[in-house]
């Protein structure tokens, strides 16, 4: 449903003399509006607004708040994604006074409590990652990645190297990958993924080279399987002085199992939304803290919290540093909660979240195989990509279709026609916080729309207000504010 036509419906209740609340009448001594302003600025008759009592007004919001769809009402399988439960402990701790009303500008001496958490988040950030130094503040993922590679570009031209242009990405990557690398000034190069679905290091080997800077990878990778080849491939780009950038989206598979430093990497950032269970969706807040290797921590956004003897502080002298990249500090709250869910689960329970995790999805990778091709068939890690080609040439239902129709299931659809490598792509993460019975009712539903008649499919859904709404013209014209139409007299128009 749109702006406009959940707008619509509170016009559809209105009715004229109605009123939620009536204020008494203003008891100060004002000039009418028109010596106050200038007459241009004063409109001719009132806004037309519904008019509408108080509880119709509540039923109203209260209905439209219902047909949302999200993670507290509905199985999200996003592929990549990683749209796990959010404790409601942690709202609740984060939204605690002593910490939602700090102010920023606030001298350091009297936000210790806040400095002292957030400290203690880069510690334990360096700690999962295997990676010493760490900067709190980009502001989302791939603000994180695009962090990482600027940091990257301050290193090598203080090294005098800045013949170092290219940037590889495998073909499998994310699509803030190439546009990060673009933003920083670089050269995307693209290597192939071999037949497994790993990346091809014959290619790797043939575009690797003393102009390369940065190797972008995401491990697991986005077909979900781990790159068993990695410390080949970080060997690789160390022999030639170039940097390993780890894409941290998939750290949901590997918490507490291995750490990106120890397999080589030189730079991850975390989503920490996906990773440790910030809310997720609606555009925001998002938070991509990186950790790096020591010699590049010179280079980090400043500031950083430090210690000095039992007081913490923000540390802005740093010379070197590429600047800011966000405002004040971070997305303070989503680091909160982030660091309640780590000190609430601690090494053992980070641990079981990345086993619980993979089993889930090798369960239900099982379970869709069944009557979906899965081009990679395992075992996978934390997500897995089948297709609906079989699909396409039998019945002319596609992936989108198949999406749409899951929503009649009551199931949010599944991440569709990414990685590109993989054609009509459904690519699915349950994350370690559903159920058996959650994944065995998705996947009877997929299997059921397998079977079912190709028209009713491809018209799907049939249960929602809206059924196949115009997605390019959403996101090139939307419709951010609801404007009244009138007729010749000036009054709404049907």
């Amino acid at each position: 449903m749109n702006n406009t036509q959940s707008t619509d419906l509170i016009f559809d209740i209105s009715k004229p003399g109605r009123r939620c609340h009536r204020l008494p009448a203003c008891d100060v001594p004002t000039k009418p509006a028109a010596e106050l302003l200038p007459k241009r600025f004063l409109a001719d008759r009132p806004p037309p607004l519904p008019e509408v009592g108080e509880i119709d007004l509540i039923r109203h919001y209260m209905n439209l708040s219902a047909r949302n769809m999200c993670i507290d009402t509905n199985f999200y399988p996003l592929g990549s994604c990683t749209m796990k439960y959010n404790p409601k402990r942690h709202e609740r701790i984060a939204a605690d006074p002593g910490f939602a009303d700090l102010h920023p500008l606030q001298d350091d001496s009297t936000t210790q409590g806040m400095l002292e958490l957030l400290y203690g988040m880069q510690e334990y950030l360096c700690e999962i990652s295997g990676l010493p130094a760490v900067s709190l503040q980009p502001a989302a993922g791939a603000q994180g990645e695009l962090t990482a590679l600027f940091v990257a570009a301050a290193y090598f031209k203080d090294k005098g190297e800045t013949h170092r242009r290219k940037v590889l990405v495998p073909d499998s990557a994310h699509g803030t990958n190439p546009a990060s690398a673009a933003l920083a000034g670089f050269e995307t190069v693209t290597i192939k993924s071999g037949a497994n679905g790993l990346v091809d290091l014959e290619d790797l080997k043939a575009k690797l080279g003393d102009d390369t800077a940065v190797f972008m990878i995401t491990n697991p990778n986005t077909l979900g399987l781990f790159e068993t080849q990695i410390k080949t491939i970080t060997d690789l780009l160390h022999s030639k002085g170039g940097l390993v950038y780890l894409d941290g989206a998939n750290m949901n598979a590997i918490l507490g199992i291995t750490r990106p430093g120890d397999f080589g990497a030189d730079m991850q950032h975390y989503n920490v939304h996906k990773t440790f269970t910030g809310p997720h969706g609606g555009g925001g807040p998002g938070s991509g803290p990186i950790t790096v290797r020591d010699f590049l921590a010179p280079y980090l956004p400043a500031p950083v919290v430090r210690k000095k003897g039992d007081q913490f502080y923000l540390d802005h002298n740093m010379p070197k540093s590429i600047g800011r990249v966000r405002s004040f500090f971070g997305t303070i709250g989503i680091l909160f909660r982030g660091y309640c869910y780590i000190r609430t689960l601690g090494p053992d329970g980070l641990k079981n979240v990345s086993e619980q995790a993979v089993l889930n999805a090798n369960y239900l990778r099982a379970r869709v195989s069944e009557g979906y091709e899965v081009p990679h068939p395992g075992p996978c890690m934390h997500e897995f990509v089948a297709t609906a080609r079989n699909l396409v040439r039998e019945k002319k239902v596609r992936a989108m279709d198949i999406a749409k129709r899951l929503l009649d299931f009551g199931f949010h659809a599944p991440t569709v026609y990414f990685p590109l490598v993989v054609p009509e792509a459904l690519m699915m993460e349950p994350t370690e916080t559903e159920s058996k019975e959650t994944l065995d009712a998705f996947a009877d539903a997929l299997l059921k729309i397998k079977e079912e008649d190709a028209e009713m499919v491809r018209n799907a859904p049939h249960t929602h207000t809206i059924s196949r709404a115009d997605e390019v013209k959403a996101a090139k014209e939307p419709i951010l504010r609801w404007t009244a139409k009138h007729d010749s007299q000036g009054k709404i128009a049907d």
